[in-house]
């Protein structure tokens, strides 16, 4: 399996009994809006909603046993609400206790299979404790939800996904896809690059940084992926101009070290 650096800004775009059958198909009709955007329809449920939209956001501050405490309240509060579990599951994951994710995650699919934000978390999981292949079913899954409002996180998830088991044209199509949802996309737009890249179509793979350069900063992923393009078209002003970022900016960096030696490839 291929180990990629994966760039920060990726990690922000997740924020997003056992299930032996896997996901089912949206074509068979099982098309569900996420649970957690749906109208609470009694104080019970309201209160678990707000205990678990509350326990997301000290997720995103990386303050996982109070999020862990929130969604705990939330499951107390309404036993089967199961955005409650599933953020159960993202905060176990992010403290690496996979079993306790894995047990959450099942939780959360078997209160609502259908829910396509519990798909893509899952899938997610999945994909980043070894078990890349198996979470594409589930981003497809919420990718062909019709009423899922986020799908070029699941697309760009795959995408991932997809180039962690070399299936650079699958994760091409879905990064394509991701990106004409959102042309600012950064991590389709740099993921897109590095295939170009890889694929020796050079000047696809320079525009798709400029692209990204024009959203973000360069980082010192991006810069070192930058100067190996100019580096291989034999422009040495734009292979200069992201070597000096490289040297400014990122001089500690394991990029710069390859730089340093000479290990363009």
């Amino acid at each position: 399996m291929r180990k990629l650096s994966l760039l920060p800004i990726i990690l922000l775009s997740l924020l997003m009994g056992c299930v032996s059958s896997g996901p089912r198909d949206s074509g068979t009709g099982n098309v569900e809006q996420a649970v957690s955007r749906q109208t609470s329809n009694s104080d019970v449920r309201q209160r678990a909603k707000v205990h678990t939209e509350l326990g997301r956001l000290y997720l995103l501050e990386g303050r996982y046993e109070v999020a862990l405490e929130e969604a705990r309240v939330a499951a107390d509060a309404e036993s089967g609400y199961a955005p409650a579990h599933n953020l159960m599951g993202l905060v176990y994951m992010a403290l690496r206790r996979n079993e306790l994710a894995e047990q959450s995650f099942h939780q959360a699919l078997q209160l609502a299979s259908g829910d396509p934000e519990i798909n893509n978390d899952y899938g997610w999981f999945l994909c980043q404790s070894g078990r890349a292949k198996e979470s594409i079913p589930y981003f497809r899954m919420s990718v062909g939800n019709p009423l899922y409002q986020a799908p070029g996180r699941a697309l760009t998830n795959a995408g991932v996904c997809s180039l962690l088991i070399k299936e650079d044209a699958q994760a091409e199509d879905y990064l394509s896809r991701a990106l004409r949802l959102d042309r600012a996309n950064v991590s389709a737009l740099y993921w897109l690059a590095d295939i170009a890249y890889r694929s020796n179509r050079l000047l696809d793979a320079r525009q798709k940084l400029k692209d990204l350069h024009v959203v973000i900063e360069p980082t010192a992923e991006s810069s070192w992926l930058a100067l190996r393009v100019e580096h291989k078209l034999g422009d040495r002003e734009g292979e200069a101009r992201m070597t000096g970022i490289l040297r400014r900016k990122y001089r500690d960096s394991p990029e710069h070290q390859k730089l340093s030696r000479g290990e363009f490839d």
